[in-house]
């Protein structure tokens, strides 16, 4: 309760001091803000962009990569492609040594409604596994996905996203219609509720930022119709007459592989398997390089990726930079404010206040200087990604402040008002009673 009433106290008092220099107030309380204010936009812009899209599971999930190329270039160390080979891919998926595994690539379809007030248009497609949308625990607003036999049996089915279900049969349960792609007929068997992974972890070689796709399909049936594909692709051999660059013979590199693991023994046994086929395929004289296989977690993957774009994180250091500049001049602020009151901070200490009372007063002054100076900045910071979301970027509408960095902006404020404090309230408790005394 004393401590209480001694917070309350000061804290008049800094209110108290505030009014009596309100032009030297109103400086540290701007320094404040505006390096709260830089710092937090570029800190949002990076927290959102580097955050894990799915929390729950991302330790669970991995990504293989081997590496097929041929010898001519290569060097020790070299990275091995991101991305598997039409082969590679189905030998994992068929080979199923984890507990989930989906292979998958990009494409685009033609969306042909029946509605008559629509007319057709084209739709973000992804060509998969059924295990895709149980591992990335994708939730169902109606329906599910499909299942491995489908796969298997180059079913003509098809999940669809929230989105697309309202735009073609008005938000109503559409599993069991009929929805025409490319000239094919497919069967609505599952509507995906809202989801929108940031960033878009399972494919970073078409967008990392954008929405997910509208239409999923299995990736067999979209071979099987020789529908249209998206993403980069690598070719590294020249290919037999008449075989395509997506044919199951072709030596290039398109898609994209997940499995899911679960514990330090799964992950062991699975890059032992990535090895040992590594090592079965370079036998056979498909694979040329020496043994160069990878095993990311997601977050790693994410990271080797490098995700986040080099210029948001030199504008984040500069901004903290800023800050730091801010801090000091707020420090000289205080300091002059503080040793402004030395006669009266003498007669306090000779009226029998300690040192250690006045140290607390002027660090509680700085800290209500702080939490101005949060609230200043944290409009400020407002007004910075706002600034962001007008940016031709892809990750733009994806700048704002969520409750987490809403309560860092303020704990900054107060962390940063308090260490600027810190050296003038030691300054000022040091302040001789006596020597204040003579001179008045």
């Amino acid at each position: 309760m004393f401590r209480d009433n001694m917070f309350g106290y000061y804290f008049d008092l800094a209110l108290r001091s505030f009014r009596r220099n309100r032009m030297l107030t109103a400086l540290m309380v701007l320094a404040i803000a505006l390096g709260i204010g830089a710092s937090m936009t570029t800190l949002t812009v990076f927290h959102v962009l580097s955050g894990d899209p799915l929390p729950d599971k991302s330790a669970t999930l991995f990504y293989p990569q081997v590496d097929p190329e041929p010898l001519d270039g290569y060097h020790a160390g070299d990275e091995p492609s991101d991305q598997l080979t039409r082969y590679d891919a189905e030998a994992l998926l068929k080979a199923r040594k984890g507990a989930r595994q989906a292979m998958m690539t990009g494409g685009d379809v033609a969306v042909q409604p029946q509605n008559s007030t629509l007319h057709p248009f084209s739709a973000d497609a992804r060509y998969t596994s059924a295990d895709f949308f149980p591992m990335f625990d994708t939730p169902f607003r109606y329906g599910a996905g499909w299942k491995a036999s489908d796969d298997e049996g180059r079913a003509r089915v098809v999940v669809i996203n929230k989105d697309l279900n309202d735009k073609l049969f008005g938000g109503a349960n559409s599993v069991g219609r009929t929805l025409r792609l490319d000239e094919h007929d497919f069967r609505v068997i599952g509507v995906l509720d809202d989801w929108h992974p940031k960033p878009k972890f399972y494919d970073t070689n078409v967008s990392h930022y954008g929405d997910a796709e509208q239409v999923f399909l299995p990736f067999s049936t979209s071979r099987d119709l020789d529908l249209n594909r998206d993403g980069s692709m690598n070719c590294f051999n020249s290919r037999p007459d008449g075989v395509r660059d997506t044919d199951l013979a072709a030596s290039c590199q398109w898609i994209q592989f997940w499995v899911e693991l679960h514990g330090p023994r799964e992950v062991a046994a699975y890059q032992a398997f990535l090895h040992n086929y590594s090592a079965q395929q370079r036998a056979s004289g498909r694979f040329q390089r020496p043994d160069n296989v990878r095993l990311r977690s997601l977050m790693e993957f994410l990271s080797y990726r490098k995700i986040v774009p080099a210029d948001v994180q030199l504008q984040m250091w500069l901004a903290l930079a800023f800050l730091l500049v801010c801090l000091l001049n707020t420090v000289g602020l205080l300091l002059a404010k503080f040793l402004r009151r030395s006669s009266e901070i003498g007669v306090r200490r000779a009226l029998g206040a300690s040192r250690r009372a006045i140290f607390a007063q002027c660090l509680v002054e700085a800290g209500t200087v702080g939490l101005a100076g949060g609230i200043v900045g944290l409009g400020l910071a407002e007004l910075g990604l706002w600034a962001v979301r007008q940016q031709p970027v892809e990750y733009a509408s994806l700048a704002r402040l969520d409750p987490t960095m809403l309560a860092t902006t303020f704990a900054l404020a107060r962390v940063a008002s308090v260490l600027a404090g810190l050296l003038p309230a030691w300054r000022a408790c040091q302040v001789a009673p006596a020597i204040q005394l003579k001179s008045q």
